[in-house]
């Protein structure tokens, strides 16, 4: 099949390029973890390979994600439109898109050094099974937050070629603030959901869904204070994290009533959590002696 135009857009529309969001989500915390690795600035070079790491896998995710949700996304409105359910993109596409873009993150991983190589193999078992894990399972969104933290250790194998207990300590933090994030798209989901059958967190918690959310995102924001008295950050670090808790506060106004765009918007609110805790590092790193 020729890649015409239209084809290439479909493709667009497949990986999620349209829609950054997600990228951004999974690329805070790797920034986050390449900074305290580095203790300032990582090498250009890592930098570059986990950025695009980044952009590539969060692609390939999607892709598969869609390929698996075939079938369901034509019940559910706010996806009966995407490629694959549509039509625009057979499945066979889908997964041959799929494979590319792990071999690009392939040949990438490839300029790192051993020990990272092999944590990859388990960065793409991650993202391979976490799209089915919701007809099995009301925690897909805690695999959802093991694949999209494992860039964390890999961060740390690149540069020091061993993963230190504050890597795994930011991992599993890490995780709760994912699953927090994504019980709330859930809850967009949730009555839909309940029609098709499909898992989540948004279902098993009901109507505790906002305490449990409050708890993780408490939990996550004490294990970060904690983070960074282990690599002895300084104020702008622990500033990051006291303007993420706000914005967590924010998060838990916009559900309290939970309709399914305040749901949403507090969703996409954590690009910019991330983001705050990220600055918050970075200019830590920048001006140490504050």
């Amino acid at each position: 099949m020729f890649l015409t135009k239209e084809r290439l857009y479909q493709y667009y529309l497949l990986m999620r390029m349209d829609r950054p969001i997600g990228t951004w989500l999974l690329l805070w915390p790797t920034f986050w973890a390449l900074w305290i690795a580095a203790q300032g600035i990582p090498p250009v070079l890592i930098m570059l390979i986990f950025a695009l790491g980044v952009f590539v896998m969060r692609s390939a995710g999607c892709v598969i994600n869609d390929y698996a949700d075939r079938n369901i996304d034509k019940h559910i409105e706010r996806t009966k439109n995407r490629p694959i359910t549509s039509g625009q993109v057979s499945p066979r596409e889908a997964l041959g898109l799929f494979f590319v873009c792990i071999f690009i993150a392939f040949i990438l991983v490839l300029f790192l050094n051993l020990y990272t190589i092999l944590l990859s193999f388990i960065a793409l078992l991650l993202a391979a099974i976490y799209p089915f894990m919701k007809r099995y399972t009301h925690y897909p969104q805690i695999v959802l937050g093991m694949a999209f933290s494992w860039a964390i250790p890999m961060g740390f194998a690149a540069q020091l070629g061993t993963i230190p207990e504050v890597a795994w300590i930011l991992y599993a933090v890490t995780i709760l603030w994912i699953v927090s994030y994504d019980t709330m798209y859930a809850m967009a989901d949730r009555e839909e959901d309940l029609k098709i059958g499909v898992k989540s967190t948004a279902i098993i918690f009901a109507e505790n869904d906002r305490l449990i959310i409050a708890l993780l995102q408490l939990t996550f924001t004490a294990g970060m204070f904690y983070v960074a008295w282990l690599v002895q950050g300084g104020l702008f670090f622990y500033l990051g994290i006291v303007f993420s808790m706000v914005l967590s506060i924010y998060q838990q106004y916009l559900i309290r009533h939970r309709e399914n765009k305040k749901c949403f918007q507090a969703f996409l609110n954590n690009h910019w959590l991330g983001m705050v805790i990220f600055a918050g590092i970075f200019i830590d790193f920048l001006l140490p002696e504050l």
